[in-house]
Protein backbone atom coordinates (compact mmCIF):
# COMPACT_ATOMS: atom_id res chain seq x y z
CA UNK A 1 0.00 0.00 0.00
CA UNK A 2 1.36 3.03 -0.88
CA UNK A 3 2.06 5.76 2.11
CA UNK A 4 0.28 9.03 1.74
CA UNK A 5 2.73 11.82 0.43
CA UNK A 6 2.74 14.41 2.21
CA UNK A 7 4.55 18.11 1.36
CA UNK A 8 6.58 19.94 4.04
CA UNK A 9 7.28 23.69 3.29
CA UNK A 10 11.04 24.45 4.07
CA UNK A 11 13.47 27.58 3.63
CA UNK A 12 16.09 28.16 1.98
CA UNK A 13 19.02 29.17 4.00
CA UNK A 14 23.16 29.11 4.35
CA UNK A 15 24.23 25.88 6.09
CA UNK A 16 27.23 24.21 7.19
CA UNK A 17 28.21 20.33 6.27
CA UNK A 18 31.05 18.38 5.73
CA UNK A 19 33.75 21.08 4.24
CA UNK A 20 31.05 23.08 3.18
CA UNK A 21 30.06 26.50 4.82
CA UNK A 22 27.50 28.80 4.11
CA UNK A 23 26.05 27.20 1.26
CA UNK A 24 22.40 28.18 0.57
CA UNK A 25 20.76 24.87 1.00
CA UNK A 26 16.60 24.03 1.60
CA UNK A 27 16.14 23.40 4.97
CA UNK A 28 13.10 21.84 7.17
CA UNK A 29 13.75 20.63 10.91
CA UNK A 30 13.90 16.82 11.15
CA UNK A 31 11.59 16.25 13.20
CA UNK A 32 8.84 17.12 11.07
CA UNK A 33 9.88 14.45 8.45
CA UNK A 34 10.61 11.92 11.42
CA UNK A 35 6.88 12.67 12.79
CA UNK A 36 5.46 11.89 8.64
CA UNK A 37 7.43 8.65 8.96
CA UNK A 38 6.57 7.53 12.08
CA UNK A 39 2.70 8.59 11.20
CA UNK A 40 2.98 5.89 8.40
CA UNK A 41 3.34 8.74 5.55
CA UNK A 42 6.42 9.78 2.78
CA UNK A 43 7.33 13.50 3.38
CA UNK A 44 8.36 15.43 0.12
CA UNK A 45 10.27 18.44 1.18
CA UNK A 46 9.32 21.33 -0.63
CA UNK A 47 11.57 24.45 -1.22
CA UNK A 48 9.62 27.95 -1.49
CA UNK A 49 8.59 28.36 -5.35
CA UNK A 50 5.94 30.21 -6.78
CA UNK A 51 5.71 29.61 -10.29
CA UNK A 52 2.82 27.36 -9.78
CA UNK A 53 1.02 24.48 -8.13
CA UNK A 54 1.35 21.78 -10.06
CA UNK A 55 2.87 19.62 -7.01
CA UNK A 56 -0.20 19.35 -5.50
CA UNK A 57 -1.63 17.10 -7.91
CA UNK A 58 0.40 14.71 -6.48
CA UNK A 59 0.50 15.26 -2.73
CA UNK A 60 -2.27 13.69 -0.62
CA UNK A 61 -1.24 16.22 2.06
CA UNK A 62 0.02 19.86 2.91
CA UNK A 63 2.02 21.12 6.23
CA UNK A 64 3.32 24.57 6.07
CA UNK A 65 6.24 24.57 8.93
CA UNK A 66 7.13 27.22 11.45
CA UNK A 67 9.35 29.29 10.82
CA UNK A 68 9.82 32.93 10.04
CA UNK A 69 7.11 36.17 10.16
CA UNK A 70 4.54 36.13 7.37
CA UNK A 71 5.06 40.02 5.88
CA UNK A 72 2.33 42.42 7.60
CA UNK A 73 1.79 43.87 3.61
CA UNK A 74 -0.23 40.30 3.14
CA UNK A 75 -2.17 41.58 5.93
CA UNK A 76 -2.67 44.97 5.01
CA UNK A 77 -0.30 46.44 7.80
CA UNK A 78 2.98 48.08 7.90
CA UNK A 79 5.74 46.20 9.27
CA UNK A 80 6.89 46.26 13.05
CA UNK A 81 10.57 46.97 13.34
CA UNK A 82 10.82 43.62 14.86
CA UNK A 83 9.21 41.76 11.95
CA UNK A 84 11.62 39.51 10.43
CA UNK A 85 9.30 38.18 7.19
CA UNK A 86 10.66 35.84 4.66
CA UNK A 87 9.09 36.71 0.99
CA UNK A 88 9.96 33.78 -0.63
CA UNK A 89 8.27 31.76 1.60
CA UNK A 90 4.95 33.46 1.82
CA UNK A 91 5.01 33.26 -2.18
CA UNK A 92 5.68 29.93 -2.47
CA UNK A 93 3.40 28.78 0.45
CA UNK A 94 0.70 30.84 -0.34
CA UNK A 95 0.63 29.28 -3.91
CA UNK A 96 0.75 26.03 -2.40
CA UNK A 97 -1.83 26.42 -0.17
CA UNK A 98 -4.52 28.34 -2.38
CA UNK A 99 -4.13 25.35 -4.72
CA UNK A 100 -4.52 22.42 -2.01
CA UNK A 101 -7.56 24.44 -0.54
CA UNK A 102 -8.75 24.25 -3.92
CA UNK A 103 -8.29 20.44 -4.25
CA UNK A 104 -9.80 19.70 -0.37
CA UNK A 105 -6.13 18.61 0.02
CA UNK A 106 -5.26 18.13 3.96
CA UNK A 107 -3.65 20.60 5.15
CA UNK A 108 -1.91 20.82 8.98
CA UNK A 109 -0.41 24.91 10.04
CA UNK A 110 2.42 24.94 12.56
CA UNK A 111 3.14 28.17 14.33
CA UNK A 112 3.87 30.25 11.18
CA UNK A 113 1.47 27.59 9.06
CA UNK A 114 -1.26 28.47 11.22
CA UNK A 115 -0.95 32.09 10.71
CA UNK A 116 -0.22 31.62 7.26
CA UNK A 117 -3.75 29.70 6.77
CA UNK A 118 -5.53 33.04 8.99
CA UNK A 119 -3.62 35.81 6.28
CA UNK A 120 -4.96 33.11 3.13
CA UNK A 121 -8.30 33.06 4.52
CA UNK A 122 -8.14 37.02 5.22
CA UNK A 123 -7.33 37.54 8.64
CA UNK A 124 -4.77 39.35 10.34
CA UNK A 125 -1.79 39.07 12.91
CA UNK A 126 -0.44 40.40 15.91
CA UNK A 127 3.11 41.60 15.06
CA UNK A 128 4.28 41.12 18.78
CA UNK A 129 2.49 39.30 20.64
CA UNK A 130 4.19 40.48 24.48
CA UNK A 131 2.46 43.93 23.52
CA UNK A 132 -0.46 42.60 23.84
CA UNK A 133 -0.57 39.82 26.59
CA UNK A 134 1.94 41.80 28.26
CA UNK A 135 4.45 39.24 28.72
CA UNK A 136 6.83 36.42 26.50
CA UNK A 137 5.85 33.03 27.66
CA UNK A 138 5.02 31.96 24.40
CA UNK A 139 8.75 32.61 23.50
CA UNK A 140 11.05 32.57 26.63
CA UNK A 141 14.37 33.09 24.82
CA UNK A 142 16.25 32.46 21.90
CA UNK A 143 15.87 28.49 21.22
CA UNK A 144 13.54 27.94 24.34
CA UNK A 145 10.11 26.72 24.09
CA UNK A 146 7.31 27.97 26.69
CA UNK A 147 5.35 25.70 28.14
CA UNK A 148 1.24 26.79 28.89
CA UNK A 149 -2.05 25.31 29.22
CA UNK A 150 -4.52 25.26 26.31
CA UNK A 151 -8.03 24.27 26.07
CA UNK A 152 -10.05 23.09 22.71
CA UNK A 153 -14.09 23.88 21.86
CA UNK A 154 -15.55 20.98 22.57
CA UNK A 155 -17.05 18.97 19.18
CA UNK A 156 -14.01 20.84 17.49
CA UNK A 157 -11.88 18.90 15.12
CA UNK A 158 -8.71 20.05 17.36
CA UNK A 159 -10.19 18.69 20.65
CA UNK A 160 -10.87 15.18 18.31
CA UNK A 161 -7.60 15.28 17.19
CA UNK A 162 -6.36 16.01 20.58
CA UNK A 163 -8.69 14.51 23.32
CA UNK A 164 -6.69 14.50 26.60
CA UNK A 165 -4.29 17.53 25.95
CA UNK A 166 -4.27 20.04 28.36
CA UNK A 167 -0.38 21.88 27.79
CA UNK A 168 1.94 22.70 25.03
CA UNK A 169 5.29 24.11 23.80
CA UNK A 170 5.39 27.48 22.05
CA UNK A 171 7.97 29.14 20.50
CA UNK A 172 6.67 32.65 18.58
CA UNK A 173 6.26 35.91 19.22
CA UNK A 174 3.60 36.86 16.91
CA UNK A 175 -0.20 35.21 16.88
CA UNK A 176 -3.57 35.22 15.00
CA UNK A 177 -5.70 39.08 15.68
CA UNK A 178 -8.14 37.66 13.22
CA UNK A 179 -8.59 34.51 11.94
CA UNK A 180 -10.52 35.87 9.09
CA UNK A 181 -12.79 32.84 7.86
CA UNK A 182 -11.20 30.00 10.00
CA UNK A 183 -13.32 29.29 13.29
CA UNK A 184 -11.24 29.57 16.59
CA UNK A 185 -11.09 26.09 18.11
CA UNK A 186 -7.92 26.71 20.76
CA UNK A 187 -7.02 28.94 23.19
CA UNK A 188 -3.76 29.46 25.82
CA UNK A 189 -4.89 30.61 29.34
CA UNK A 190 -3.77 34.11 28.07
CA UNK A 191 -7.14 33.90 25.56
CA UNK A 192 -4.08 33.72 22.46
CA UNK A 193 -5.41 31.53 19.63
CA UNK A 194 -3.66 28.27 19.71
CA UNK A 195 -6.20 26.42 17.27
CA UNK A 196 -7.77 27.13 14.13
CA UNK A 197 -9.90 25.35 11.28
CA UNK A 198 -12.32 25.19 8.46
CA UNK A 199 -15.48 23.25 9.06
CA UNK A 200 -16.17 23.36 5.45
CA UNK A 201 -13.12 21.37 4.56
CA UNK A 202 -12.39 18.02 5.51
CA UNK A 203 -8.97 18.43 7.36
CA UNK A 204 -7.61 21.84 7.76
CA UNK A 205 -6.18 22.73 10.76
CA UNK A 206 -3.44 25.05 12.34
CA UNK A 207 -1.96 24.85 15.68
CA UNK A 208 0.18 27.67 17.03
CA UNK A 209 2.77 25.54 19.10
CA UNK A 210 4.98 22.83 17.40
CA UNK A 211 3.70 19.35 17.86
CA UNK A 212 6.73 17.66 15.95
CA UNK A 213 9.08 18.45 18.83
CA UNK A 214 6.37 16.86 21.16
CA UNK A 215 6.70 12.56 21.93
CA UNK A 216 2.97 12.18 20.84
CA UNK A 217 2.75 14.56 17.65
CA UNK A 218 -1.12 14.21 17.15
CA UNK A 219 -1.70 16.90 14.70
CA UNK A 220 0.68 15.79 12.20
CA UNK A 221 -0.69 12.24 12.74
CA UNK A 222 -4.08 13.05 12.16
CA UNK A 223 -2.90 15.05 8.61
CA UNK A 224 -1.26 11.75 7.71
CA UNK A 225 -4.32 9.69 8.70
CA UNK A 226 -6.71 12.38 6.86
CA UNK A 227 -4.15 12.38 3.89
CA UNK A 228 -4.62 8.80 3.78
CA UNK A 229 -8.20 8.52 3.32
CA UNK A 230 -8.29 10.80 0.73
CA UNK A 231 -9.01 8.90 -2.76
CA UNK A 232 -5.89 9.49 -4.64
CA UNK A 233 -5.60 12.70 -7.03
CA UNK A 234 -5.40 11.90 -10.45
CA UNK A 235 -6.49 15.65 -12.10
CA UNK A 236 -3.49 17.74 -12.83
CA UNK A 237 -3.44 20.83 -10.56
CA UNK A 238 -4.37 24.02 -12.27
CA UNK A 239 -2.23 27.03 -11.64
CA UNK A 240 -2.78 29.10 -9.00
CA UNK A 241 -1.89 32.24 -7.88
CA UNK A 242 -0.93 33.14 -4.27
CA UNK A 243 -3.93 35.10 -2.39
Amino acid sequence: MRRPLIGVSAYVEPAAWAAWRGVRAVLVPEAYTRAVTAAGGRAVVLPPDDVDADVVAVLDGLLLAGGADVGPGRYGQPPDPRTEDRPDRDAGELTLLTAALAAALPVLGVCRGMQLLAVAYGGTLHQHLPDVVGHEAHRPAPGVYGAHPVRFAPGSLAASVLAGVDQVNSYHHQAIADPGRLTVTGWAGDGVVEAVEDPALPFVLGVQWHPENEPDPRPITALVEAAGRRPPVVATAARHQPV
